[in-house]
Protein backbone atom coordinates (compact mmCIF):
# COMPACT_ATOMS: atom_id res chain seq x y z
CA UNK A 1 0.00 0.00 0.00
CA UNK A 2 3.04 2.37 1.10
CA UNK A 3 4.52 1.48 -2.63
CA UNK A 4 1.63 2.48 -4.39
CA UNK A 5 1.68 5.75 -2.60
CA UNK A 6 5.07 6.58 -3.65
CA UNK A 7 4.44 6.00 -7.28
CA UNK A 8 1.82 8.17 -7.78
CA UNK A 9 3.20 11.14 -5.90
CA UNK A 10 6.17 11.91 -8.26
CA UNK A 11 3.08 12.54 -11.12
CA UNK A 12 1.41 15.07 -9.31
CA UNK A 13 3.92 18.18 -9.36
CA UNK A 14 4.13 16.70 -13.61
CA UNK A 15 0.64 17.82 -13.60
CA UNK A 16 1.09 20.89 -11.11
CA UNK A 17 3.59 22.43 -13.82
CA UNK A 18 0.92 22.10 -16.82
CA UNK A 19 -1.81 23.84 -14.70
CA UNK A 20 0.81 26.13 -13.74
CA UNK A 21 2.10 26.92 -17.56
CA UNK A 22 0.55 29.72 -19.13
CA UNK A 23 -2.65 29.49 -21.30
CA UNK A 24 -1.62 31.23 -23.82
CA UNK A 25 1.62 28.67 -24.85
CA UNK A 26 -0.64 26.02 -24.62
CA UNK A 27 -2.94 27.70 -27.52
CA UNK A 28 0.00 28.18 -29.62
CA UNK A 29 0.70 24.76 -29.51
CA UNK A 30 -2.26 23.63 -30.71
CA UNK A 31 -3.60 26.47 -33.08
CA UNK A 32 -1.13 27.54 -35.03
CA UNK A 33 -0.47 24.27 -37.63
CA UNK A 34 -4.29 24.91 -37.90
CA UNK A 35 -4.20 28.17 -38.64
CA UNK A 36 -1.43 28.32 -40.97
CA UNK A 37 -2.44 25.40 -43.27
CA UNK A 38 -5.98 25.81 -44.06
CA UNK A 39 -5.49 29.19 -45.71
CA UNK A 40 -2.26 28.67 -47.49
CA UNK A 41 -4.16 26.07 -49.71
CA UNK A 42 -6.79 28.76 -50.37
CA UNK A 43 -4.06 30.95 -51.69
CA UNK A 44 -2.95 28.46 -54.09
CA UNK A 45 -5.93 27.60 -56.06
CA UNK A 46 -7.11 31.09 -56.42
CA UNK A 47 -3.58 32.57 -57.89
CA UNK A 48 -3.67 29.24 -60.25
CA UNK A 49 -7.26 30.20 -61.66
CA UNK A 50 -5.94 33.96 -62.59
CA UNK A 51 -2.79 32.89 -64.24
CA UNK A 52 -5.03 30.57 -66.03
CA UNK A 53 -7.29 33.27 -66.89
CA UNK A 54 -4.44 35.45 -68.10
CA UNK A 55 -3.03 33.49 -70.10
CA UNK A 56 -5.96 32.42 -72.01
CA UNK A 57 -6.59 36.58 -72.67
CA UNK A 58 -2.67 36.55 -73.74
CA UNK A 59 -3.09 33.60 -75.98
CA UNK A 60 -6.15 35.13 -77.60
CA UNK A 61 -4.24 38.59 -78.00
CA UNK A 62 -1.43 36.58 -79.91
CA UNK A 63 -3.89 34.93 -82.24
CA UNK A 64 -5.35 38.63 -83.57
CA UNK A 65 -1.96 40.44 -83.66
CA UNK A 66 -0.72 37.46 -85.84
CA UNK A 67 -3.52 37.18 -87.82
CA UNK A 68 -3.24 40.83 -88.44
CA UNK A 69 0.06 40.75 -89.50
CA UNK A 70 -0.09 37.69 -91.66
CA UNK A 71 -2.95 39.39 -93.29
CA UNK A 72 -0.43 42.48 -94.22
CA UNK A 73 2.54 40.33 -95.21
CA UNK A 74 -0.27 38.21 -97.34
CA UNK A 75 -1.07 41.69 -98.63
CA UNK A 76 2.31 42.86 -99.19
CA UNK A 77 3.63 39.64 -100.93
CA UNK A 78 0.42 39.90 -103.32
CA UNK A 79 1.74 43.02 -104.44
CA UNK A 80 4.92 42.32 -104.54
CA UNK A 81 4.51 39.29 -106.91
CA UNK A 82 3.30 42.17 -109.70
CA UNK A 83 5.96 42.12 -112.92
CA UNK A 84 9.04 44.37 -112.32
CA UNK A 85 7.21 46.69 -115.01
CA UNK A 86 4.28 47.55 -113.29
CA UNK A 87 3.71 50.09 -110.22
CA UNK A 88 1.65 51.00 -108.05
CA UNK A 89 0.47 53.84 -105.82
CA UNK A 90 -2.71 54.57 -103.39
CA UNK A 91 -5.21 57.06 -103.75
CA UNK A 92 -8.64 58.48 -103.82
CA UNK A 93 -10.97 58.28 -107.33
CA UNK A 94 -11.53 62.03 -107.79
CA UNK A 95 -14.23 64.43 -110.44
CA UNK A 96 -13.75 67.27 -111.40
CA UNK A 97 -16.26 69.68 -109.68
CA UNK A 98 -17.93 72.32 -111.69
CA UNK A 99 -19.85 75.27 -109.68
CA UNK A 100 -23.18 76.19 -110.99
CA UNK A 101 -23.24 79.94 -109.63
CA UNK A 102 -25.60 82.88 -110.58
CA UNK A 103 -23.96 85.24 -113.23
CA UNK A 104 -26.41 88.71 -111.41
CA UNK A 105 -27.80 89.18 -108.10
CA UNK A 106 -30.98 88.33 -108.05
CA UNK A 107 -33.88 86.40 -106.11
CA UNK A 108 -34.17 82.09 -106.72
CA UNK A 109 -37.18 81.50 -108.13
CA UNK A 110 -37.18 77.98 -109.22
CA UNK A 111 -34.88 74.70 -108.55
CA UNK A 112 -35.42 72.03 -110.93
CA UNK A 113 -32.56 69.48 -109.27
CA UNK A 114 -31.35 68.60 -106.33
CA UNK A 115 -28.56 66.43 -104.48
CA UNK A 116 -27.54 62.73 -106.15
CA UNK A 117 -29.58 63.85 -109.29
CA UNK A 118 -28.15 63.27 -112.67
CA UNK A 119 -28.12 65.77 -115.65
CA UNK A 120 -27.03 66.55 -118.96
CA UNK A 121 -25.60 69.38 -120.56
CA UNK A 122 -27.85 72.70 -121.06
CA UNK A 123 -30.76 71.15 -118.83
CA UNK A 124 -32.10 73.80 -117.07
CA UNK A 125 -31.53 73.20 -112.95
CA UNK A 126 -33.19 76.14 -111.36
CA UNK A 127 -34.46 79.79 -112.42
CA UNK A 128 -33.67 83.60 -110.79
CA UNK A 129 -36.57 86.07 -110.58
CA UNK A 130 -36.13 87.76 -114.08
CA UNK A 131 -39.51 90.33 -113.81
CA UNK A 132 -36.99 93.18 -113.54
CA UNK A 133 -35.13 92.42 -117.11
CA UNK A 134 -38.25 91.48 -118.28
CA UNK A 135 -39.57 94.97 -117.73
CA UNK A 136 -36.18 96.55 -119.29
CA UNK A 137 -36.82 94.11 -122.39
CA UNK A 138 -40.13 95.18 -123.29
CA UNK A 139 -38.71 99.00 -122.92
CA UNK A 140 -35.90 97.90 -125.79
CA UNK A 141 -38.42 96.23 -127.75
CA UNK A 142 -40.32 99.80 -128.25
CA UNK A 143 -36.97 101.85 -128.23
CA UNK A 144 -36.87 98.97 -131.40
CA UNK A 145 -39.42 99.76 -132.92
CA UNK A 146 -39.61 103.99 -132.78
CA UNK A 147 -36.04 103.25 -134.30
CA UNK A 148 -37.53 101.28 -137.23
CA UNK A 149 -39.66 103.56 -137.94
CA UNK A 150 -37.42 106.51 -137.51
CA UNK A 151 -35.60 104.45 -140.36
CA UNK A 152 -38.51 104.30 -142.73
CA UNK A 153 -39.51 108.00 -141.98
CA UNK A 154 -35.88 108.76 -142.92
CA UNK A 155 -35.83 106.76 -146.12
CA UNK A 156 -38.81 108.15 -147.42
CA UNK A 157 -37.44 111.95 -146.78
CA UNK A 158 -34.72 110.70 -148.94
CA UNK A 159 -36.99 109.39 -151.53
CA UNK A 160 -38.63 112.94 -151.46
CA UNK A 161 -35.51 114.95 -152.02
CA UNK A 162 -34.21 112.55 -154.40
CA UNK A 163 -37.52 113.70 -156.29
CA UNK A 164 -36.22 116.76 -155.73
CA UNK A 165 -32.72 116.57 -157.22
CA UNK A 166 -34.20 115.31 -160.31
CA UNK A 167 -36.85 117.78 -160.80
CA UNK A 168 -34.13 120.64 -160.34
CA UNK A 169 -32.22 118.93 -162.72
CA UNK A 170 -34.51 119.02 -165.42
CA UNK A 171 -35.28 122.91 -164.64
CA UNK A 172 -31.99 123.62 -165.03
CA UNK A 173 -31.49 121.08 -168.67
CA UNK A 174 -34.56 123.35 -170.14
CA UNK A 175 -32.81 126.34 -169.20
CA UNK A 176 -29.99 126.05 -170.65
CA UNK A 177 -31.79 125.08 -173.80
CA UNK A 178 -34.02 128.00 -173.99
CA UNK A 179 -30.57 130.43 -173.02
CA UNK A 180 -29.10 128.91 -176.62
CA UNK A 181 -32.33 129.57 -178.23
CA UNK A 182 -32.56 132.82 -176.79
CA UNK A 183 -35.86 132.39 -175.15
CA UNK A 184 -34.36 132.29 -171.81
CA UNK A 185 -32.10 134.93 -169.74
CA UNK A 186 -28.92 133.71 -167.74
CA UNK A 187 -30.73 135.42 -164.39
CA UNK A 188 -32.69 132.02 -164.88
CA UNK A 189 -29.79 129.65 -165.31
CA UNK A 190 -28.64 130.61 -162.35
CA UNK A 191 -31.56 129.96 -160.08
CA UNK A 192 -32.13 126.63 -161.59
CA UNK A 193 -28.77 126.18 -160.92
CA UNK A 194 -28.95 127.16 -156.67
CA UNK A 195 -32.38 125.25 -156.95
CA UNK A 196 -30.26 122.09 -157.87
CA UNK A 197 -27.82 122.49 -155.31
CA UNK A 198 -29.97 122.94 -152.68
CA UNK A 199 -31.98 119.49 -153.77
CA UNK A 200 -28.53 117.83 -153.29
CA UNK A 201 -27.68 118.83 -150.36
CA UNK A 202 -30.88 118.39 -148.64
CA UNK A 203 -30.47 115.23 -150.30
CA UNK A 204 -27.27 114.38 -148.52
CA UNK A 205 -28.71 115.52 -145.18
CA UNK A 206 -31.71 112.98 -146.02
CA UNK A 207 -29.27 110.03 -146.52
CA UNK A 208 -27.28 111.00 -143.46
CA UNK A 209 -30.35 110.79 -141.17
CA UNK A 210 -30.82 107.46 -142.75
CA UNK A 211 -27.80 105.88 -141.88
CA UNK A 212 -28.44 107.68 -137.95
CA UNK A 213 -31.58 105.92 -138.03
CA UNK A 214 -29.97 102.50 -138.72
CA UNK A 215 -27.34 103.34 -136.36
CA UNK A 216 -29.97 104.04 -133.54
CA UNK A 217 -32.25 100.79 -134.85
CA UNK A 218 -29.31 98.65 -134.14
CA UNK A 219 -28.57 99.74 -130.78
CA UNK A 220 -32.06 98.62 -130.20
CA UNK A 221 -31.75 95.47 -131.41
CA UNK A 222 -28.61 94.91 -129.50
CA UNK A 223 -30.45 95.85 -126.02
CA UNK A 224 -32.98 93.58 -126.90
CA UNK A 225 -30.58 91.09 -127.71
CA UNK A 226 -28.61 92.17 -124.27
CA UNK A 227 -31.84 91.71 -122.40
CA UNK A 228 -32.62 88.58 -123.98
CA UNK A 229 -29.12 86.83 -123.05
CA UNK A 230 -29.29 88.24 -119.62
CA UNK A 231 -32.67 86.64 -119.36
CA UNK A 232 -31.44 83.04 -120.69
CA UNK A 233 -28.55 83.26 -118.23
CA UNK A 234 -30.44 83.67 -115.19
CA UNK A 235 -32.16 79.95 -116.34
CA UNK A 236 -29.00 78.10 -114.94
CA UNK A 237 -27.75 75.29 -116.73
CA UNK A 238 -25.45 72.19 -115.95
CA UNK A 239 -22.71 73.00 -118.45
CA UNK A 240 -21.90 69.02 -118.79
CA UNK A 241 -23.05 65.46 -118.48
CA UNK A 242 -22.86 64.98 -114.50
CA UNK A 243 -24.33 64.54 -110.90
CA UNK A 244 -25.22 67.03 -108.91
CA UNK A 245 -23.17 66.78 -105.25
CA UNK A 246 -24.42 69.38 -103.29
CA UNK A 247 -27.17 72.01 -103.19
CA UNK A 248 -26.31 75.33 -101.47
CA UNK A 249 -28.84 77.75 -101.55
CA UNK A 250 -32.76 77.32 -101.73
CA UNK A 251 -35.25 78.85 -103.69
CA UNK A 252 -36.28 82.64 -102.25
CA UNK A 253 -33.10 82.99 -101.68
CA UNK A 254 -31.15 86.34 -102.76
CA UNK A 255 -27.64 85.81 -104.00
CA UNK A 256 -25.30 88.29 -105.01
CA UNK A 257 -23.50 88.32 -108.73
CA UNK A 258 -21.61 84.14 -108.91
CA UNK A 259 -23.38 83.32 -105.80
CA UNK A 260 -22.81 79.28 -105.50
CA UNK A 261 -26.06 77.50 -105.80
CA UNK A 262 -25.37 73.99 -107.04
CA UNK A 263 -22.15 71.77 -106.97
CA UNK A 264 -21.68 68.94 -109.55
CA UNK A 265 -19.00 66.27 -110.57
CA UNK A 266 -18.10 66.23 -114.09
CA UNK A 267 -18.34 62.32 -114.87
CA UNK A 268 -16.41 62.75 -117.99
CA UNK A 269 -13.45 63.66 -116.21
CA UNK A 270 -12.51 61.13 -113.46
CA UNK A 271 -9.11 60.51 -112.40
CA UNK A 272 -6.56 59.32 -109.52
CA UNK A 273 -3.24 60.86 -108.26
CA UNK A 274 -0.69 58.47 -107.03
CA UNK A 275 2.86 59.27 -106.00
CA UNK A 276 5.63 57.58 -107.08
CA UNK A 277 9.13 57.72 -106.23
CA UNK A 278 11.63 58.98 -108.34
CA UNK A 279 13.29 55.74 -110.16
CA UNK A 280 9.55 54.73 -110.82
CA UNK A 281 8.10 57.93 -112.21
CA UNK A 282 11.24 58.66 -114.13
CA UNK A 283 9.57 55.45 -116.05
CA UNK A 284 5.92 56.63 -116.75
CA UNK A 285 4.89 58.37 -120.17
CA UNK A 286 2.16 60.12 -120.85
CA UNK A 287 -0.82 58.11 -122.20
CA UNK A 288 1.09 54.67 -120.53
CA UNK A 289 -1.64 52.18 -119.39
CA UNK A 290 -2.92 52.28 -116.11
CA UNK A 291 -5.60 50.28 -114.12
CA UNK A 292 -7.62 51.49 -111.16
CA UNK A 293 -8.76 48.62 -108.17
CA UNK A 294 -10.91 50.50 -106.08
CA UNK A 295 -11.21 48.95 -102.22
CA UNK A 296 -14.98 48.63 -102.92
CA UNK A 297 -14.87 46.44 -105.94
CA UNK A 298 -11.54 44.21 -105.56
CA UNK A 299 -11.99 42.08 -107.88
CA UNK A 300 -12.71 45.19 -111.26
CA UNK A 301 -9.89 46.34 -112.67
CA UNK A 302 -10.51 49.70 -114.45
CA UNK A 303 -8.59 50.47 -117.46
CA UNK A 304 -6.78 54.19 -117.68
CA UNK A 305 -4.34 56.09 -119.21
CA UNK A 306 -1.68 58.15 -117.16
CA UNK A 307 -2.52 62.03 -118.26
CA UNK A 308 -0.10 63.86 -115.91
CA UNK A 309 3.25 63.84 -114.49
CA UNK A 310 4.84 66.36 -112.21
CA UNK A 311 7.54 68.01 -113.08
CA UNK A 312 8.82 69.19 -110.08
CA UNK A 313 9.20 66.35 -106.94
CA UNK A 314 7.19 67.40 -103.60
CA UNK A 315 6.74 66.31 -100.12
CA UNK A 316 4.19 63.56 -99.98
CA UNK A 317 0.95 64.54 -98.89
CA UNK A 318 -0.16 62.84 -95.40
CA UNK A 319 -2.84 61.48 -96.90
CA UNK A 320 -1.06 59.68 -99.20
CA UNK A 321 0.85 56.24 -97.93
CA UNK A 322 3.98 55.40 -99.68
CA UNK A 323 5.28 52.12 -100.37
CA UNK A 324 8.42 52.93 -98.28
CA UNK A 325 9.11 55.44 -95.79
CA UNK A 326 12.36 56.28 -96.36
CA UNK A 327 10.54 57.80 -99.55
CA UNK A 328 10.61 61.56 -98.73
CA UNK A 329 9.84 63.36 -102.01
CA UNK A 330 7.44 62.08 -104.62
CA UNK A 331 6.09 62.51 -108.35
CA UNK A 332 2.52 63.14 -108.31
CA UNK A 333 0.84 61.07 -111.29
CA UNK A 334 -2.71 61.61 -112.73
CA UNK A 335 -4.31 58.40 -113.76
CA UNK A 336 -7.33 59.10 -116.06
CA UNK A 337 -10.45 57.23 -116.86
CA UNK A 338 -11.60 56.89 -120.70
CA UNK A 339 -14.82 59.54 -120.81
CA UNK A 340 -16.56 56.59 -123.31
CA UNK A 341 -16.00 53.85 -120.55
CA UNK A 342 -17.22 56.85 -118.09
CA UNK A 343 -20.60 57.62 -120.37
CA UNK A 344 -21.64 54.01 -120.63
CA UNK A 345 -21.35 53.26 -117.00
CA UNK A 346 -22.28 57.12 -115.69
CA UNK A 347 -25.00 55.96 -112.60
CA UNK A 348 -21.53 53.73 -111.18
CA UNK A 349 -19.42 56.86 -111.04
CA UNK A 350 -18.52 57.41 -107.67
CA UNK A 351 -15.94 60.67 -106.17
CA UNK A 352 -13.59 59.80 -102.84
CA UNK A 353 -13.64 56.48 -103.15
CA UNK A 354 -10.34 55.00 -102.54
CA UNK A 355 -8.13 52.73 -104.49
CA UNK A 356 -4.56 51.66 -105.65
CA UNK A 357 -3.48 52.64 -109.22
CA UNK A 358 -1.07 50.05 -111.53
CA UNK A 359 1.13 51.82 -113.98
CA UNK A 360 2.46 49.78 -116.92
CA UNK A 361 6.21 51.29 -116.87
CA UNK A 362 7.13 48.62 -119.49
CA UNK A 363 5.01 48.47 -122.60
CA UNK A 364 6.42 44.87 -123.06
CA UNK A 365 5.41 43.70 -119.75
CA UNK A 366 2.07 42.06 -119.88
CA UNK A 367 -0.63 42.40 -117.48
CA UNK A 368 -1.40 39.91 -114.52
CA UNK A 369 -4.38 38.02 -114.75
CA UNK A 370 -6.44 40.25 -112.39
CA UNK A 371 -5.36 43.12 -113.63
CA UNK A 372 -6.81 42.52 -117.19
CA UNK A 373 -9.25 45.18 -117.58
CA UNK A 374 -12.53 43.42 -117.16
CA UNK A 375 -14.10 46.81 -115.69
CA UNK A 376 -17.98 46.14 -115.76
CA UNK A 377 -19.06 48.80 -113.60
Amino acid sequence: MNEEVRTIQPEAPAAAEDAVRPASQSRDLVSVPARTSLPAVQLTKTGTSVRRRWLRVALALAVVVGGAGTGFYWWQQSQSQLPAGIAFGNGRIEADEIDIDTKFAGRIAEMLADEGDMVTAGQVVARMDTRDLAASLKKSQAQEQQAQKAVEEANDNVAQQTSQVVLAQQQIDRANALVQKGFQTKEVVDQRQQQLDGAKATLRMAQTRVIEAQHALEASTHDVELYRVNIADNSLVAPKDGRIQYRIANVGEVLPAGGKVFSMLDISYVYMDVYLPTQEAGKVKIGADARIVLDAYPNVAIPAKASFIATQAQFTPKTVETQSERDKLMFRIRVKIDPERLRAHADAVRSGLPGVAYLLLDPAVAWPAKLQGNATK
